[in-house]
C-alpha cells in the first residue's frame, strides 16, 4: 500500500454509515461518546497527498473508501475527496472509489478527465434491493434506488461501474429474492461487474452495538439471539445457505453478462489501457 493511499484513506472523514459500527468503535471501545469518534477532518491531507504524489516517479492507481466512505455528508462542502481526485488527475493517477453515495456523481467531470488518461473504478455498494430496508440498516447513506441511479449515471457516461454486494447480513438480506433483485438493478443500470461476499464479519467490539441495533431496528424478530445461536462469537458469520445463494448469483450474472470474478474484473478495467494484457487474452 502506497503512502498515498495510506493517507487518502486515512485523512478522509471517518464516518459510520452502516448498521455494523466501524474500525474505530473495534480499536477504542473506551470512546463512548459518538461525538469523539466523528467525524474529523484532515485538513490538510491534500497538501499530503499533492506532496506524495509529486515525488512518484511514476502514476499508479489511488483507491479510497476501504475504511470510510470518501462522500460522506460531510464532503459537500469540504471537497476533500474531489480534491483528492483533482490532484490525481494532476499528476497522472488512476482512481478506485468505493461509497454508498448517489454524490459521487458529482464528481462526474473529474472522473471522466481521469479515465482519459488512467484507470477509473468506480463501486457502489448495494447490499438490498429494497429502499426500506435499506434505509433501517443504513439511515444516512443514499438509499438503493439512488445508488442505482448513481450507477446508471457513471455507466451511462462510460466510466467502468458496479456493484459491491457486501457484506450481505445473514436474515436479513441473504435471500435469493434479494440477491438475485440486485442483480436485475445491476442489469438495468449498465453495472459491468458485481463483487460479492455472502456474510458478514464481526469484531468482539461491534458485535455488542451490533446486536443491540438489531434489537432497536427489528423489533420482536429476535435477532440478535439467532445470531447467537448460529455463530456465537466467531467473527465470520456466513450467509445462510451461502453456496446456493453463490450458485445462483453467478448464473445471474452470467446471463445478464456481468462480471462477478476479480481476476475479470480487473482485467476488464485495466485492458483500455494495458496493450500487453489485451494482446494477452
Amino acid at each position: 500500500q502506497s503512502k498515498a493511499e495510506y493517507r487518502i484513506r486515512r485523512d478522509t472523514v471517518i464516518s459510520r454509515l452502516r448498521l455494523i459500527p466501524g474500525v474505530v468503535d473495534s480499536l477504542r471501545p473506551d470512546l463512548k461518546d459518538p461525538a469523539l469518534k466523528v467525524p474529523h477532518m484532515g485538513w490538510n491531507s491534500l497538501r499530503i497527498l499533492r506532496d506524495d504524489l509529486a515525488r512518484k516517479v511514476r502514476p499508479a492507481f489511488i483507491a479510497t473508501g476501504a475504511m470510510s466512505d470518501p462522500y460522506n455528508p460531510y464532503e459537500s462542502e469540504a471537497e476533500l475527496t474531489r480534491g483528492g481526485l483533482k490532484l490525481l488527475d494532476q499528476y497522472g493517477f488512476g482512481a478506485a472509489v468505493a461509497t454508498k453515495s448517489a454524490r459521487i456523481t458529482r464528481d462526474l467531470d473529474v472522473l471522466k478527465r481521469i479515465q482519459s488518461h488512467s484507470p477509473v473504478l468506480c463501486k457502489i455498494t448495494v447490499t438490498s434491493c429494497d429502499d426500506e430496508l435499506c434505509r433501517k440498516l443504513e439511515p444516512y447513506p443514499s438509499v438503493t434506488s439512488e445508488r442505482m441511479e448513481a450507477v446508471r449515471i457513471l455507466s451511462g457516461a462510460g466510466i467502468f461501474t458496479g456493484l459491491l454486494l457486501m457484506p450481505v447480513l445473514p436474515f436479513l438480506e441473504d435471500s435469493l429474492d434479494n440477491l438475485l433483485g440486485i442483480v436485475r438493478l445491476g442489469a438495468e443500470n449498465g453495472a459491468r461487474f458485481i463483487y460479492p461476499a455472502f456474510g458478514v464479519t464481526l469484531r468482539q467490539n461491534q458485535r455488542e452495538y451490533f446486536y443491540d441495533q438489531l434489537e432497536k431496528r427489528f423489533p420482536g424478530e429476535n435477532l440478535a439471539r439467532r445470531y447467537q445461536e448460529k455463530y456465537g462469537s466467531s467473527y465470520v458469520c456466513r450467509a445462510r445457505n451461502a453456496k446456493i445463494l453463490g450458485e445462483a448469483f453467478r448464473r445471474a450474472c452470467r446471463k445478464e453478462g456481468i462480471l462477478y470474478s476479480m481476476t475479470e474484473i480487473i482485467k476488464a478495467y485495466r485492458a483500455p489501457y494495458d496493450p500487453v494484457q489485451t494482446s494477452l487474452f
